[in-house]
């Protein structure tokens, strides 16, 4: 925030305690959507290359993918919660 335009009072405490939060909360949830992500694609790829089955493999990066998007898209709206935007 510019200096200057800090928030006094009740006010600017609650949006400094929800910013951390909110913060923590997004980083949190990127990080397990990330991981689920990437295990999704490892674990869909060694599916692949070792039973030679792509539609079980494709399916599982899909399914982890469309995770790993969701807990993004969570992580983010927690951050802007956190930060008073709409």
């Amino acid at each position: 925030m510019p200096i200057g335009e800090q928030d006094k009072g009740a006010e600017g405490a609650a949006k400094g305690v929800t910013s951390t939060l909110g913060n923590a909360a997004g980083g949190v949830s990127r990080t397990v959507g990330g991981l689920v992500g990437t295990a999704g694609r490892g674990l869909g790829d060694t599916i692949n290359n070792t039973t030679g089955t792509k539609q079980v493999g494709d399916g599982l990066q899909s399914v982890t993918g469309g995770i790993e998007d969701g807990a993004t898209n969570v992580g983010k709206g927690a951050e802007n919660a956190g930060q008073w935007k709409k």
